[in-house]
């Protein structure tokens, strides 16, 4: 399924974080905390200003983002689970 998210949302797909501890110990998924990167998948046209132009997103499809603990919503596309948010809640793009 194709999937353009409005406005001035992304799509994204998180990046699961190391599953092992600088010590070595294993981490078992129900103490894991929520992924705070990822991996931008589609972008919206933009939002628009009070005169109606189109204001240019700063992300586009395949920037590795950070975003903050409790943004977004989870959503399943095609069996694979997703996060859609405003480009407000992105931190900022990883180089």
């Amino acid at each position: 399924m194709s999937f353009t998210p409005l406005h001035d949302r992304v799509l994204v797909r998180l990046i699961e974080g190391d599953e092992k501890t600088s010590g070595g110990l294993i981490i078992p998924d129900t103490a894991k905390e929520k992924p705070q990167q990822g991996e931008i998948v589609a972008v919206g046209a933009g939002a628009k200003d009070e005169k109606g132009k189109r204001i240019a997103m700063d992300v586009t499809a395949g920037d590795k983002i950070l975003f903050g603990k409790w943004s977004g919503t989870e959503i399943k596309i095609d069996g694979e689970e997703l996060m859609i948010m405003k480009e407000s809640d992105i931190l900022g793009i990883m180089s």
